[in-house]
């Protein structure tokens, strides 16, 4: 009796979303973690570059985490979070159990996740009666800081800041890996040393260079060579990312001396107040 299953359906699915929240709530797991990302934040923040219709794709359920709707009838998972979604939930479940064919969902695909523009109940089944994946038209949308399939909606001021700062110290993709900083904030104090850094090497040149060429000098002739300093003297070891102490001690130098220099004094003097 499909009909009746999918009743059973309805009501499993939703106790799971309950007996999650309530596990999440005795493991002081933040609240926002098992909510449903939002599309046009997740935009607004990654910074919207471009997008392109790629056709129908097979796609993993578990990477649908997202929606273009401001509908809170689901959670990340995809499991019903009110009794509004029944009538039409029960509907496309029987259907289903009766093996009829559900036309493709449509998404929006950033990074490794995917956003649901049509379809919400038919994921939402899916996933409830066990299956992996699903036919759905993609269109890929390209942001300026990538999705990593773990994102979170706490995740989102953080990736803000990384796009602000790769939009003033556009780097090269290959070399962004190298740039880490534990509190996002510092991301703001850090572009504001590669400009002031970029400053000086135009000063120094007497020519005006652009955003690219001065990220990339820095990169080559200050941050690297002052990382690897930094690691011989054993100053990066400990607490924060390699970025974060190149933070702290290019802030601790000036205070010191007043100069640009790395000399054995500069540095010396930096490891012992560590």
């Amino acid at each position: 009796m499909p009909h009746l299953d999918a009743q059973a359906d309805f009501a499993r699915a939703r106790r799971r979303g309950q007996l999650a929240r309530l596990g999440g709530w005795l493991l002081r797991v933040p609240d926002d973690v098992g909510v449903i990302l939002p599309y046009e934040e997740v935009v607004r923040e990654l910074g919207f570059a471009s997008e392109r219709e790629l056709g129908r794709e097979v796609v993993s359920l578990d990477t649908i985490v997202g929606t273009v709707d401001r509908t809170r009838d689901f959670d990340r998972s995809f499991r019903p979070t009110s009794p509004r979604t029944r009538g039409r939930w029960e509907g496309i479940a029987t259907a289903m159990r009766r093996g009829q064919a559900m036309p493709p969902i449509s998404l929006y695909r950033i990074g490794e996740i995917h956003f649901v523009r049509d379809g919400h109940h038919r994921v939402s089944v899916s996933r409830a009666l066990g299956r992996t994946d699903i036919d759905a038209n993609v269109t890929e949308v390209q942001t300026r800081v990538g999705a990593e399939r773990a994102i979170e909606l706490a995740d989102l001021p953080q990736k803000g800041h990384e796009r602000l700062f790769w939009e003033r110290v556009p780097l090269p993709a290959p070399a962004r890996a190298e740039i880490t900083v534990t509190d996002p904030w510092q991301y703001a104090v850090l572009a504001e040393g590669v400009e002031a850094w970029g400053f000086r090497a135009m000063q120094d040149r007497e020519e005006l260079l652009d955003r690219e060429t001065v990220a990339r000098m820095w990169l080559e002739e200050e941050y690297r060579p002052v990382v690897a300093l930094l690691r011989e003297f054993g100053l990066t070891t400990g607490s924060g990312t390699d970025t974060d102490v190149y933070i702290h001690v290019a802030a601790e130098r000036y205070r010191l001396l007043r100069t640009r220099a790395w000399s054995d004094e500069v540095l010396e003097r930096l490891r012992l107040q560590r």
